[in-house]
């Protein structure tokens, strides 16, 4: 049977299509994933599904878009003269052009304005549902914070390196047949990346966080919806009364209450973020932060308290954080809070870098401004609003779903409900102790909504900032295992270890701290059956990055819920953290006997310590003591690390405390 020349010629110009198609359907999820993953984290993830689907579903080219038809093919730099790239690749840049494309500016578009947001959405289009991929946990978000954080390319390139094993060369090829400048310093930014995600990055990007295909339904605001017929009419009423009234407050020459200078913002270009954002962006911190509060509208309160941040007039009461400056609002701020408490009137401002409260009473005002750059779902869950003779009030992140109270220093008693309102605001919660007495320490136990991150709680504390600091636990290394990672201190192993540590906390206090960990990282034997004992260093770390760290060595003979004594401690400095991950420390210990020991304990990495000295010793492994005979021996102890290298212990504190 012959076939006719105009069906053959159909057949072969079809093929490449239909080869393309295939391949499309067979990889459909990771070309999803790429398009989703690269598109800009300031859309919303419902947006961002529906991008990516649309991206690869018009990535399929139109009949002799791969061959020599009408659509110019795809060239990918390097192939050879005349050929077509592969199929996936053709794909793969087509994929990358479009989803590069919303991040990129138009040509011609002012440098002052942002980039505009992407146009009218196209198939596919889902109307009365929101759509997000499921939500992972802490370490997909610290990979999603991170890929928000870098430019489009950067993000492609790390995808393309862990998602679809690419070589280095086949990459900077991809990149730049879509349309990056410079795809080679793209790639090389992009693992800089890795430093988040570790060697666990495949694993984390298949993981549900980032499935653009595998996603949960959840309805608009459907109130909302019932209601927009009944404001569109409000609104056509209201602007018949205000041209019916229009002429009577032509006249009126009130004074306004404040001044703003030219320069800074009015109320009329604070940003607000819409409700629900907090719940459908990759980035969960205070950008994510809707306004509220009963005065969000006050425009003379608002007014007020731009001026004064823009330029505080005499007897303003201006508080700094360490790090942070006092310095007017270069651009919109995104406002956070307005509202009135305990006959105070506050307002919260945040301009991507700092937060800024500013609070009136009696007429008069004061300013408070606090580091709030690189935020996340436990540093940014709870801002301090008010601290009065009833307690501490807090306004808690939007994404809050549960909140209680609890003291430190009673591991075994749960958590007490805490009474929060529709905004936000908690009813007064105790203080901790400003004095030397230390009989408890309270602590907020809040747990994140199920819409971002499942079964997730967490503690924070008051240490006189701003925002509340983070409570973690590291805790003691296993035999033969990985590294611990820090985890929530929620546990009972963590409260437990928390409750010997908690009135440490008050050396903290009032230095700009964001979090808090406590690490178990030695168990030692005693001598003389004394039992068992551990070590533990507790590190603040602060916004500006440098920490202060206390090691304690917590006795089988203190008493539980007591203070540990600290053995050690060391300011500005990586210690016990990931980037100070040996630490050596060094006491004495009276055994029931009356005999005195010289102890030491280090971390998983050490090997051997050695006392020289008044006194001769060394021990294989990462504990040791020996008996000596007085209290003000002077000796020199050093352990010796896995891989060869010594390490001296921390300072022991001072006589003076210091």
């Amino acid at each position: 049977m012959s076939h006719s020349p105009l069906r053959t010629a159909l057949g072969r110009r079809s093929r490449p299509v239909v080869q393309a198609e295939a391949h499309l359907v067979d990889q459909y999820t990771r070309l999803v994933s790429l398009a989703y993953l690269t598109l800009p984290a300031t859309l919303t993830r419902h947006r961002r599904v529906l991008l990516a689907h649309g991206i690869v579903q018009r990535a399929l080219p139109r009949p002799g878009g791969l061959g020599r038809g009408r659509e110019r093919p795809e060239r990918v730099p390097g192939q050879r003269a005349g050929a077509a790239a592969p199929v996936p690749d053709q794909l793969r840049v087509r994929v990358l052009r479009a989803a590069l494309a919303y991040e990129r500016r138009p040509r011609g578009w002012p440098q002052r304005l942002p980039v505009p947001r992407a146009l009218p959405a196209r198939l596919p289009v889902v109307w009365g549902l929101r759509l997000f991929p499921r939500a992972g946990g802490a370490e997909e978000i610290a990979l999603g914070n991170a890929l928000a954080s870098v430019p489009a390319p950067v993000r492609a390139g790390f995808v393309l390196r862990h998602l679809e094993n690419l070589p280095d060369g086949r990459i900077v090829e991809l990149l730049g047949a879509a349309g990056v400048p410079d795809a080679r310093a793209a790639l090389h930014a992009s693992r800089g990346l890795d430093t988040t995600a570790g060697p666990t990055a495949e694993t984390l990007l298949r993981s549900q966080e980032f499935d653009a295909c595998s996603v949960q339904t959840r309805p608009t605001d459907l109130l909302r919806r019932r209601r927009r017929f009944g404001i569109l009419w409000a609104v056509a009423a209201a602007l018949v009364a205000l041209v019916l009234v229009g002429g009577s407050l032509a006249g009126d020459d009130e004074v306004p209450a404040a001044r703003l200078p030219d320069s800074a913002p009015g109320p009329d270009r604070l940003v607000r973020v819409p409700g629900e954002a907090w719940a459908d962006t990759s980035r969960v911190d205070f950008s994510a932060w809707p306004p509220r509060g009963n005065r969000t509208r006050d425009e003379e309160l608002l007014t007020r308290a731009l001026a004064t941040w823009a330029s505080p007039p005499e007897g303003t009461r201006v508080t700094e954080n360490a790090g942070v400056r006092a310095e007017p609002p270069t651009g919109a701020p995104q406002l956070l809070y307005a509202g009135a408490t305990d006959g105070r009137a506050t307002v919260l401002f945040h301009d991507g870098q700092r937060l800024v409260r500013y609070t009136e009473r009696d007429g008069v005002a004061a300013l408070d401004f606090a580091r709030a750059d690189d935020s996340d779902v436990t540093t940014a869950a709870a801002v301090v609003l008010d601290r009065g003779r009833e307690g501490t009030r807090y306004l808690l992140a939007p994404w809050i779903a549960e909140a209680g109270h609890r003291d430190l220093l009673r591991p075994d008693d749960p958590a007490r409900p805490l009474k929060v309102d529709e905004d936000g605001i908690t009813e007064p919660t105790e203080a901790p102790s400003a004095g030397s007495s230390c009989d408890a320490w309270p602590v907020l136990q809040l747990r994140s909504s199920d819409r971002i991150v499942e079964k997730h709680a967490f503690l924070v504390t008051d240490l006189g900032g701003l925002t509340a600091a983070h409570l973690s636990y590291t805790p003691l290394p296993g035999q033969g295992a990985p590294a611990r990672q820090p985890r929530e201190a929620t546990s009972a192993n963590a409260l437990t270890s928390w409750a010997s540590s908690a009135c440490r906390l008050g050396a903290f206090r009032g230095h700009d701290v964001r979090a808090v960990n406590v690490w178990d990282f030695a168990r030692q034997d005693l001598p003389e059956r004394g039992g068992s004992a551990v070590w533990s260093c507790a590190r603040a770390t602060t916004w500006r990055g440098p920490g202060s760290v206390l090691v304690q060595f917590k006795a089988p003979s203190d008493e539980r819920g007591t203070s540990a004594p600290v053995v050690a401690r060391a300011e500005s400095t990586a210690a016990c953290s990931r980037f100070g991950q040996h630490v050596l420390a060094t006491t004495q210990w009276v055994a029931p006997s009356g005999a005195r020991h010289l102890l030491a304990a280090g971390s998983r990495h050490v090997t051997s310590i050695e006392v020289t000295g008044a006194v001769e010793a060394t021990a294989e492994g990462r504990t040791l003591a020996r008996k000596i005979s007085a209290s003000d021996v002077r000796v020199r102890v050093r352990a010796r690390l896995s891989d060869g290298s010594t390490l001296a212990p921390l300072e022991a504190p001072r006589s003076d405390g210091r």
